[in-house]
């Protein structure tokens, strides 16, 4: 993790109007290894379970919610899978509230090099990344995909 592309964000919500249409942040998965959210107490965040339903985050105050990445997700083979989650627009009630969280994204060194971890390969779940990529790489990678860079 030295010297790797971690980040800490600050993020606002502004308050809505009642009833808005869309949702405030898409469905998506983070890229990097761990997401560890701090604040985020105000509703919103959802992460969708293995069932397909979406699932309400609330967690007490002062609890820090841990997302699992892509890359842990890569390292691992999928035992880990990556967290899909949302963020939701407020109930009517709530919509004059804004909504703030700190997400911190750690990420590993650009030069560790991603490669599955033999533990997590086995006959019924085969090594679905048998080529490595460093985490750079893999970074970059995944930024044009998702049209960043």
């Amino acid at each position: 993790m030295k010297d790797g592309n971690s980040i800490l964000r600050l993020l606002h919500y502004p308050p809505t109007p009642p009833n808005p249409t869309g949702v405030r942040a898409g469905a998506h998965e983070d890229i990097n290894v761990i997401t560890l959210l701090l604040g985020a107490e105000e509703a919103g965040l959802q992460l969708l379970t293995r069932e397909g339903e979406w699932l309400d985050v609330s967690p007490p105050e002062g609890a820090l919610v841990v997302n699992i990445g892509d890359m842990l997700q890569r390292l691992t083979n999928h035992k880990l899978p990556s967290t899909s989650h949302r963020v939701v627009n407020p109930a009517a009630d709530r919509a004059h509230l804004p909504r703030y969280s700190i997400p911190f994204f750690l990420h590993f060194a650009p030069d560790y090099l991603i490669k599955t971890l033999p533990a997590c390969v086995d006959a019924d779940h085969p090594d679905r990344y048998p080529t490595p990529i460093s985490a750079q790489d893999f970074l970059f990678e995944r930024l044009r995909e998702i049209r960043l860079a």
